[in-house]
């Protein structure tokens, strides 16, 4: 399966699912949907359909753009598993991209959400590749603040539940870049992901919403209210990313046609558009929420992987891979003396330590302040043994005594191990 990957990655042949799992009227909805034109066929028995952009009709079992197929209406006829069977082959075999999306459609009932970016034609391969990067990171960016919203609402995440989120786009499939990097659909299973797409499309709409309140009043107090509907800084600055440099930008989405629409959410839902217009009120939006997100109080039990302080003795800082208490992967905390003491022993012992204080929302909620009650936490002996043969192989080739590589002790540097 072709899953959520750069655009410059090889992508893998479709899944192509068994003629026996194909219902004839979701291959018809996915073919319409995905531009294919019914072109006649024997009535209340099957249809033809060909391919976007061939008006002659092509013939059937073709392996490029010409490839036509004969659809069943229903499975109640002798020669309909044939049929149905004949067509997933020649979708298969046949070059035209919409060919892919369809077979993805079938494989994996999914909703679809499509971004578009009105941007001018490519000039070159590489001005092509770069749009398609560009694209691809703001949809995924979109997807993670859809992802984020459905475990919880916040104008800002930081660093909060991104492990989760980010897992939980780990099924998502990925259709092929169109029109020079101007399109790209998003396939979200729906087993996995419907609490994305729903929580994605209320909070793109509530900020579509927000955005023309500002811009109409000059007032920010919409953009409180939309947070309830997943509104958050990781989307505002998702969807500044998709509109830079660009005429305008589109979202729309649309439900698997197997498993239909969530309760009480419209079959076809109105795409939402974006102009250049609207980058002031996103920008100012994005900054209200980090200003506005209050530190969070919190008691971490966490695992030392880093200790620095400048001398023999006083104050120091720990890093603290978080096992509970918080919701993200690591924090920092500045110790007093006595209680940096208390950690390098419980490090050397293989065991966590426990502290209560304020995770602050500067810096992304990556750090405790008001560190108090530090303590080594007892653990049994087989806990203790795979706490240390974690804490070796992420500790592999780094000195945990050292200053954290990256730069200055104020900046959080994920790129150490950790």
């Amino acid at each position: 399966m072709d899953r959520y990957r750069p655009t410059d990655e090889p992508a893998p042949a479709p899944p192509v699912p068994s003629p026996e799992e194909v219902d004839p009227a979701v291959l018809g909805a996915l073919l319409a949907r995905h531009g294919w034109r019914r072109r006649g066929g024997a009535a209340g028995r099957y249809a033809r359909w060909t391919p976007p952009g061939d008006p002659s009709g092509g013939t059937s079992g073709g392996t490029s753009g010409g490839t036509s197929l004969l659809v069943p209406e229903s499975r109640e006829f002798p020669d309909s598993g044939d049929l149905l069977g004949e067509a997933v082959t020649a979708l298969a075999r046949s070059a035209a991209p919409s060919a892919r999306e369809v077979l993805i459609g079938l494989a994996v009932p999914s909703d679809e959400i499509r971004w578009r970016r009105e941007v001018p034609e490519p000039r070159s391969g590489a001005a092509a590749w770069s749009a398609q990067e560009r694209l691809s990171a703001a949809a995924r960016a979109t997807l993670l603040a859809g992802a984020l919203a459905a475990r919880g609402r916040a104008g800002y995440y930081g660093a909060r539940h991104r492990r989760e989120a980010e897992a939980s786009l780990e099924h998502i499939l990925v259709g092929p870049p169109g029109q020079g990097g101007r399109e790209l659909t998003v396939f979200v299973p729906v087993e996995h992901g419907r609490a994305v797409t729903g929580t994605l499309l209320r909070a793109l709409h509530a900020l579509r919403d927000a955005v023309d309140y500002q811009r109409a009043t000059g007032g920010q107090e919409a953009f409180d209210a939309a947070v309830a509907a997943g509104v958050s800084r990781e989307l505002t600055e998702a969807v500044v990313s998709l509109v830079e440099g660009a005429e305008g930008a589109r979202v729309a989405l649309e439900w698997s046609p197997g498993a239909g629409p969530p309760a009480g959410v419209a079959a076809r839902p109105e795409p939402v558009d974006f102009s250049p217009g609207d980058l002031p009120a996103l920008r100012e939006a994005g900054v209200r929420y980090v200003r506005s997100e209050p530190a969070v109080p919190v008691r971490v039990t966490g695992a030392v992987v880093r200790l620095r302080r400048t001398g023999p003795g006083g104050p120091g800082t720990v890093r603290l891979r978080v096992l509970t208490g918080a919701d993200v992967a690591q924090v920092r905390v500045a110790l007093g003396e006595d209680d940096y003491r208390i950690a390098v022993h419980a490090h050397l012992m293989g065991l966590p330590i426990r502290v209560s204080g304020r995770l602050e929302s500067r810096g992304g909620f990556r750090r405790i302040t008001g560190a108090r009650d530090v303590r080594p936490v007892r653990v049994d002996e087989a806990d203790r043994d795979r706490l240390l043969k974690s804490l070796r192989e992420h500790l592999d080739g780094a000195d945990c005594f050292e200053e954290p590589c990256g730069g200055p002790e104020e900046e959080y540097d994920d790129g150490c191990p950790a």
